[in-house]
């Protein structure tokens, strides 16, 4: 079996519920084949997300690490790219934090690329009938912070250690007047399970343009 750890993030910004963890939790219950998925809920919290997403690789040892969130306003899966080591908060953390312009890690690189096949992750999710992305940002909050944390440890504890980041869309029930993109969460889910599965089984991403203009 392949060890999948996955995690999601409590509730913040006074929402009642945060698709991420929605999502992860409908995998844990109903993984892929021939994997073993466990879920964790992170904190949305600076310091502390990284803190409980470190006790939980050591605790579970996992082949594939998939950090998700919530990315209100983007219309599909989007699969990060990079992570960079800027925390700057527009808004404070669910314990008031927030700050402005400080690394994630002392000392750390600029930035990291993500170790998964991104290309193929995106295209696995459309086949699903799921609209994906690659995305070129995930932001300066907490999102951002935990796929660099995520990738800082892999790139100086754990060099076997596969692992990314992938935003959601918000959850139908946090758009109650239909004026935001919503997926459900059991397509989030699904989606989720394409991704672990491309994940698993790509070392050599596709070639083909999933790039930005601005």
């Amino acid at each position: 079996m392949t060890r999948v750890l996955l995690t999601g993030f409590e509730p913040f910004a006074g929402s009642a519920v945060n698709p991420s963890w929605q999502a992860v939790s409908l995998v844990a219950a109903a993984p892929p084949p021939g994997t073993e998925v466990t879920a964790v809920r992170l904190a949305c919290v600076f310091g502390t997300a990284l803190e409980e997403l470190a006790a939980a690789v050591r605790e579970t040892d996992p082949d594939l690490v998939l950090c998700v969130g919530q990315a209100g306003g983007r219309h599909g899966i989007a699969v990060e790219r990079v992570a960079i080591n800027v925390d700057d908060a527009r808004i404070p953390d669910n314990a008031g934090r927030q700050p402005i312009d400080e690394p994630v890690v002392e000392g750390g690189p600029a930035a990291y690329f993500v170790s998964l096949p991104v290309k193929a992750c995106v295209a696995a999710v459309r086949q699903a009938g799921i609209p994906a992305a690659v995305s070129q940002t995930a932001g300066t909050f907490v999102c951002n912070h935990v796929f660099y944390g995520l990738a800082h440890l892999i790139a100086t504890e754990r060099p076997a250690l596969r692992g990314g980041f992938v935003h959601l869309p918000y959850a139908p029930e946090q758009v109650v007047d239909g004026t935001e993109p919503a997926l459900p969460a059991a397509m989030a889910a699904d989606a989720l399970r394409a991704i672990i599965g491309a994940a698993l089984t790509t070392r050599t991403d596709l070639r083909i343009a999933e790039g930005a203009t601005h």
